[in-house]
């Protein structure tokens, strides 16, 4: 498994690589090296993004377009992004860029071509620890073939140009020549249950606690809000299990025939179980300490089993709510820092 500058293999990246693989690539990277279990796959760099962009702009400019737009042109941003996300998922792909997918894809399936994979995108600006923008582009799950895979990699760079994603950086007057799009393309994994894991608790910001949440099938129907999942506190270090909530898991996403993901009732003799047994919360709470020791700060975390029982991460990203607050001052800086004391004391000296 060789890297190029199109490719990047998780073996081969980490969080350093950020630029060119963003967020979600770089993340995986950096969990595949830390031998943290990660469904196998590589990244198609923001390289292979630039070399489509540079020639659709050769045609008719697209990010100084963008930049022109301020963020309170809700209807203005509306139609470029129409405008935007048919062109980007319509044109050819550049054909070196065409081949290196095409010959990745092969690596990764071997002589299972129709292996089922997700195409997620990767966004440079996405998962960091200042900006809360995971969320605004698109995954497409059970992806099978490659044709199939290079259309959803346009997809996803299509997805930059949303409604919410160009809102969000004219807010934020990001720059869009420092805005770029890598994709991660990985083997999907057919999950018994899926969720989230926090390794501080979202609620009141304990760090001593995990929160975990789980349904049965595929994580999208827990990401999506569809269905209301169980959820667990566990002790980060003693493993005692403090909250219990077992939901009616009423729906569950699983896999389509012909690739996709489909929503189906769930069988009523597991409705209301729990997702996870207490084995597999206290071998979440391990990985859950791992990782947050590796990354050094708390971590939002979205995990899988699969029906053999293997639990893998799919995503580790940094804490922001609780982390943000933490950062806000507490107080205006004084010109005299013994003034706060004195106020303390009614001003007495």
């Amino acid at each position: 498994m060789n890297s190029t500058d199109i490719i990047g293999w998780f073996a081969h990246v980490g969080l350093a690589d950020r630029p060119t693989v963003g967020g979600k690539g770089g993340s995986l990277g950096e969990l595949t090296r830390a031998s943290i279990p990660v469904p196998p796959g590589f990244v198609v760099r923001t390289a292979a993004f630039e070399l489509f962009l540079g020639a659709l702009e050769r045609e008719d400019a697209i990010r100084p377009k963008v930049e022109a737009l301020g963020s309170e042109q809700l209807s203005e941003i509306t139609a470029l992004s129409a405008q935007l996300r048919a062109r980007v998922e319509s044109a050819p792909l550049p054909e070196d860029v065409r081949a290196e997918i095409t010959a990745a894809h092969a690596e990764l399936c071997g002589a299972a071509p129709n292996e089922p994979l997700a195409v997620r995108s990767s966004a440079t600006t996405e998962d960091a620890a200042d900006a809360s923008f995971a969320g605004l582009q698109d995954t497409q799950l059970w992806v099978m073939g490659p044709e199939a895979t290079l259309q959803y990699v346009r997809s996803c760079w299509a997805s930059l140009y949303s409604v919410p994603s160009i809102a969000y950086r004219r807010k934020h007057a990001m720059p869009e020549s420092g805005v770029a799009m890598a994709v991660v393309v990985q083997r999907m994994v057919d999950a018994r249950s899926a969720g989230v894991m926090f390794t501080r608790s979202p609620l009141t910001g304990d760090r001593s606690v995990i929160t975990i949440e789980g349904a049965w099938g595929l994580g999208s129907a827990v990401v999506s809000g569809e269905v209301t999942p169980d959820r667990f506190v566990v002790a980060k270090i003693t493993g005692e299990i403090s909250v219990r909530e077992i939901s009616d898991k009423h729906i569950r996403h699983v896999p389509s025939e012909g690739g996709g993901v489909t929503e189906v009732e769930t069988p009523a003799e597991i409705r209301q179980a729990p997702c996870l047994s207490d084995e597999e919360l206290d071998a979440l709470r391990e990985i859950g300490r791992k990782v947050e020791r590796h990354y050094g700060r708390p971590q939002d975390i979205e995990w899988a089993i699969d029906r053999s029982g293997t639990i893998l991460l799919l995503q580790s990203r940094p804490e922001t709510v609780w982390s943000s607050k933490e950062r806000a001052p507490v107080a205006k800086p004084a010109d005299n820092p013994l003034s706060h004391v004195m106020n303390i004391f009614g001003g007495r000296r």
